[in-house]
């Protein structure tokens, strides 16, 4: 492993984020590759033209890749050009554009997000025609569009047959399908099946890519599956501050991650790592874990006092605040000695 400069302290390793983790040598191999002459801005380049050659592969031959720097900026441009001003997207609650983008999709999409409460963060068909309702009624937002979440920001993943449902019980509500899928890879990973299964294949519209979470330095791509269920998107992109004008740099990373099976590589050891976390933290005395594991994170049940002492050594976030819930995050680039050192000190510090 690369060791920090003289003059700066190792970073402490932890299970804050997959965010936090460094990026993949491949990746920045990757950037280090195109980055020789000129080449034309703003997506006109030769390397996002690759991309779009590599998406298809992936999602199908009428798939459309926008490369844009990050999650929030991929939801938000997803859902206006799936949206009108007065719509609504129907969401669980505990979705990412919900609860961790500081009312982007409100702010900068004028939309109205309808939160579910979803069991284990999943939608179901009932639970979207419980939800969208109000159609016609003029003194209520009109539901356009479902956002499901993959895997989900409670570490489950939705089968290809659960999405396929969800899907098709909004397109009979003339709903399109909007898939957050900042861990996808994660998703496909765990279910042991290709990207298109879970997306095109089920009836998913658009799709936003992670990247940084599975070792990027930065970039996602919004994918368009169904051109028909869009308009705008290169311009919304634009006015949504979303266009790299030196796009070869992202686009690079991102066919980087999907042109072999890097994405696959990164993703399947993450989810392992998190399966021995939850393995160890079961066999501690007083800690229970909350959630299905199925993916790269783990919730659990400690003391408060316990996830302050621990937190000084490995970062990590509490997720619940109200019931101490934590969560672990693993990585790329997690290793089986980080697990064990982790699970080692959270023996020692759990009450005898």
């Amino acid at each position: 492993m690369t060791q920090p400069p003289q003059n700066r302290p190792a970073a402490a390793r932890g299970f804050a984020s997959d965010n936090q983790a460094s990026v993949h040598p491949e990746i920045l191999a990757a950037i280090a590759e195109v980055n020789d002459g000129h080449q034309p801005a703003y997506g006109d380049d030769a390397v996002t033209g690759r991309l779009r050659d590599v998406v298809r592969r992936h999602f199908g031959d009428r798939a459309e890749v926008f490369p844009v720097f990050n999650g929030t900026g991929a939801n938000v441009v997803s859902l206006q050009a799936m949206s009108e001003r007065w719509s609504a997207v129907v969401c669980p609650e505990s979705a990412h554009i919900n609860t961790d983008e500081c009312g982007a999709a409100e702010k900068i999409a004028g939309l109205k997000l309808i939160t579910v409460p979803a069991p284990a963060g999943k939608l179901t068909p009932g639970l979207v025609a419980a939800y969208a309702t109000g159609f016609g009624n003029i003194q209520r937002r009109q539901p356009a569009v479902v956002s499901i979440t993959q895997s989900t920001e409670l570490g489950t993943v939705y089968t290809p047959e659960e999405t396929a449902a969800v899907a098709a019980a909004a397109h009979e509500r003339g709903l399109t399908v909007h898939m957050d899928g900042a861990r996808i890879a994660n998703a496909a990973a765990s279910l042991g099946a290709p990207l298109r299964a879970l997306t095109t294949d089920a009836g998913v519209d658009v799709l936003s890519f992670g990247g940084t979470k599975n070792g990027l330095l930065l970039g996602e791509a919004i994918v368009v599956l169904n051109p028909d269920a869009v308009r705008g998107v290169s311009y919304l992109r634009k006015s949504s501050m979303q266009l790299a004008s030196k796009m070869r740099y992202v686009s690079a990373q991102l066919v980087a991650l999907l042109d072999g099976d890097l994405w696959l590589r990164n993703a399947s050891h993450a989810n392992a790592m998190a399966a021995r976390l939850e393995a160890a933290a079961r066999a501690v005395p007083g800690v229970r874990i909350t959630q299905d594991v199925q993916a790269n994170t783990v919730f659990a049940l400690i003391p408060k006092d316990v996830a302050d002492r621990l937190r000084k050594r490995f970062p990590f976030y509490t997720w619940d605040e109200s019931t101490g819930e934590v969560r672990w995050v693993c990585s790329f680039d997690t290793t089986e000695e980080d697990v064990d050192a982790f699970a080692a000190a959270l023996a020692a510090e759990m009450p005898g």
